[in-house]
């Protein structure tokens, strides 16, 4: 269980009220597709995956990732919670779309780099440190069905 504290929170908080997220969702689901180009296995389905800019502006990413960082809003709601929180898309993940549970800490550091990209000064060391804390915390909560 990953423990928060106040000023984690506070830090986590402060920078997701002003998260955009379908340009911060689609932005880093599309970044981890160009990045680590195996994980685009796992969205055959969404079209036209064949350079940086067809995936940058598929439709299709933009809205999965808007998805995605929807669900992440449950992970600052519930940061003392994660592994029930998000047990149902864990088992979703490892049992229906048999993802690679690597990938969900690839994703993690993804959004990461990209909230200092948008946020710049604002995304101090501090915040830097507990949002890679909560990913890492969501990464472990959706593996935690494959164990």
């Amino acid at each position: 269980m990953v423990h928060f504290t106040a000023e984690e929170k506070a830090a986590i908080t402060s920078i997701w009220d002003k998260v955009d997220l379908e340009k911060v969702g689609g932005e880093t689901l599309g970044r981890l597709l160009i990045v680590y180009p195996w994980t685009q296995r796992f969205f055959d389905k969404f079209g036209n995956l064949s350079s940086a800019q067809a995936i940058m502006g598929n439709p299709r990413i933009k809205a999965h990732g808007k998805k995605v960082l929807t669900s992440l809003g449950l992970a600052v709601k519930n940061m003392d919670n994660l592994k029930e929180t998000f047990a149902h898309l864990s088992e979703l993940h490892c049992d229906k779309l048999h993802a690679d549970p690597e990938n969900f800490k690839l994703l993690g550091n993804m959004l990461v780099i990209v909230l200092s990209s948008y946020f710049g000064k604002e995304f101090t060391a501090e915040a830097q440190a507990a949002w890679q804390k909560l990913v890492v915390g969501v990464a472990t909560a959706l593996s935690h069905k494959y164990h």
